[in-house]
């Protein structure tokens, strides 16, 4: 899409007559107690949206990292309905799936020469990859791919392979088969794994991405104070199952997608540990959320707390909500602690160690966010697993987008001591010197009256 195409599709989304999402939803620090739900697009806007932002991701993206990783081809092949997880967020707004066989090609041909996008499939991606085969000329598609990378002779070939990261590791067997036997013999030492490509595509946010991702987020809170409301729950008659499949209802008819299905339980006085399923939300009952929305592609991931007045109550017990700073002092802990080059792990421990000179009790298992919800990059800790992982070791960048998700342990005055979990979620960029809340975080339980 043309720069004058992009600006059209981004000036879809002021014009009021269209229903659109406000374009600039501002960062804070500080979240809306009970944000409106933002306008949306049609879904023929939104693929106008989609569409634009793919295309500039394609052109400066793409070549960025194959020039930092050395790489001058990247294949990626994918067949229909087990599209490669790259792949699929390559394809068009209307490309819905890959078709029959899709085989896309990046080859920088060098001394400062744009990137060339190539597409060996029968039907194309046109204005996004230039068709490189012609079936009627050469009906064998491996083959053609095979002539392919002689023409362009590149020195190192990556491959979507990788024993660390499902997002690196979309090729399957069978394809990885085909691919190689078409392969000229002297192109077979070239291969090498396309992880960093991958894992870099997928978790790099652009700016014109970071002007929509706030109203993205500040979907989901609206929508999740909606669910957290006297207008849904009604003590002694709502149960926790109820609320889920609210927002998941809610969800469907606004025509938004969610990448999971909600989560919300309760924490009650003299009951143990996390109530969900049936059970019916009572006064003074700590309600939690976990919820996450799909839109423009971008994906949101909230955990909210929310208390359930009892009669002749105006705010929740004083315990409850030191519970809720807590949690926000463990959040500053772990967003103090990003730095460009550091590991996840290296992040968690100095997260960890922050908050438990402030005698904090915390549990940190913050993550990617992006294109999955569960993103692509390095985790910074597992409920599970506090000590660090294998799958936290890797770097972390700037101009990425963040869950800060994690639980603080606070025992509660008002409810004899009980030891509750107050578990919180926030999603934040971090631009490479600051880590920022996309809509503001919770400092303040949602009181259900």
């Amino acid at each position: 899409m043309t720069i004058s195409r992009w600006a059209a599709a981004l000036a879809l989304l002021a014009t009021p007559s269209l229903a659109a999402e406000p374009p600039a939803i501002p960062m804070s620090q500080v979240e809306a107690a009970h944000p409106a739900l933002p306008p949306l697009l049609t879904l023929r806007d939104r693929a106008a949206v989609e569409d634009a932002l793919l295309t500039e991701r394609l052109q400066t993206v793409v070549p960025r990292l194959m020039r930092e990783e050395g790489i001058d081809m990247w294949v990626l092949v994918a067949r229909e309905y087990l599209e490669d997880p790259v792949l699929a967020t390559m394809l068009d707004a209307k490309s819905l799936r890959a078709r029959r066989r899709t085989i896309l090609v990046f080859f920088d041909p060098g001394e400062g020469r744009p990137v060339e996008r190539l597409t060996v499939s029968r039907y194309g991606l046109p204005g996004m990859f230039e068709g490189a085969w012609k079936p009627e000329q050469q009906p064998d598609q491996w083959k053609a791919l095979g002539d392919l990378i002689a023409a362009k002779n590149p020195k190192k070939i990556a491959l979507n392979v990788s024993a660390l990261t499902a997002f690196g590791d979309g090729l399957t067997v069978s394809q990885r088969d085909g691919l190689m036997a078409a392969l000229p013999a002297p192109y077979r030492d070239r291969i090498v794994s396309g992880e960093r490509l991958s894992v870099g595509w997928l978790e790099s946010r652009i700016p014109a991405e970071m002007k929509l991702y706030p109203g993205v987020v500040r979907l989901a809170h609206a929508v999740l104070a909606e669910g957290l409301s006297g207008q849904v729950i009604k003590p002694g008659v709502t149960t926790t199952d109820d609320v889920a499949w609210y927002l998941r209802e809610r969800l469907s008819r606004l025509g938004v997608a969610t990448w999971f299905h909600p989560s919300v339980g309760v924490q009650r006085q003299g009951a143990k540990g996390m109530l969900d399923g049936d059970t019916v939300i009572q006064k003074g009952d700590l309600v939690w959320t976990d919820f996450g929305v799909t839109y423009l592609r971008l994906n949101t991931d909230t955990q909210h707390l929310a208390y359930v007045l009892k009669d002749g109550e105006t705010e929740a017990p004083a315990g409850l909500r030191a519970g809720l700073a807590a949690a926000n002092r463990v959040q500053d802990a772990v967003t103090a602690s990003f730095k460009v080059g550091l590991s996840g792990n290296d992040i968690l421990a100095a997260a960890r160690a922050k908050a438990i000179a402030q005698g904090l009790d915390p549990s940190i298992y913050s993550h990617p966010l992006g294109y999955h919800g569960h993103g692509a990059g390095p985790a910074i800790g597992f409920w599970d697993n506090q000590n660090g992982d294998e799958r936290g070791a890797a770097k972390v960048f700037a101009h990425t987008v963040w869950s800060i998700e994690l639980t603080a342990t606070h025992a509660v005055p008002e409810w004899d001591g009980q030891k509750v979990a107050f578990r919180t979620e926030e999603d934040a960029y971090f631009d490479g010197k600051e880590v920022r809340y996309l809509d503001g975080r919770q400092t303040e339980l949602t009181l259900i009256r």
